[in-house]
């Protein structure tokens, strides 16, 4: 098992096959020692995790379901390392999409959910550039959509 993966597991994570892509897209491309991860929709135990924030989801919810997305992330950043995830240098910048209400200001408290998570998990690799921002909507009602660019060896 990887450092990395360790350290999941003891925060009582393991990481899923990477989900294939919805359309006509590869889900990473992987150019020198980069890796460009599509986006990764919100998707618990229970299926997609659904609902517009400031309307019939909370903070909480939205919180946990950028978690969420983190999670599929490094399961695509496995998939791309050819399952060696400790390849990982650092996550160099994440994108997160809110499916929010016109007058919902909290995306950044929402992305945390991802942020936080991958600083718990990867400890200063973790630490990335970010953007929060709203959407109207997004796929399939989801809550949250985060894509990702992250640095390998």
């Amino acid at each position: 098992m990887s450092k990395i993966e360790e350290k999941l597991a003891q925060m009582d994570v393991t990481l899923p096959d990477a989900p294939p892509p919805a359309a006509n897209y590869v889900p990473y491309v992987v150019t020198g020692n980069m890796v460009y991860v599509s986006g990764q929709i919100s998707q618990g135990a229970q299926g997609n995790m659904l609902g517009k924030l400031g309307e019939t989801a909370s903070v909480e919810d939205g919180v946990a379901a950028a978690r969420a997305c983190a999670i599929s992330l490094l399961a695509q950043l496995k998939a791309a390392c050819d399952g060696d995830i400790d390849r990982l240098v650092r996550v160099i910048k994440l994108t997160g999409f809110v499916n929010s209400t016109s007058g919902f200001t909290d995306q950044p408290k929402v992305i945390n959910g991802a942020s936080d998570f991958l600083v718990a998990a990867l400890g200063d690799k973790g630490r990335h550039a970010r953007s929060a921002v709203s959407a109207a909507s997004l796929p399939l009602g989801v809550m949250v959509e985060i894509e990702a660019i992250f640095e390998i060896a």
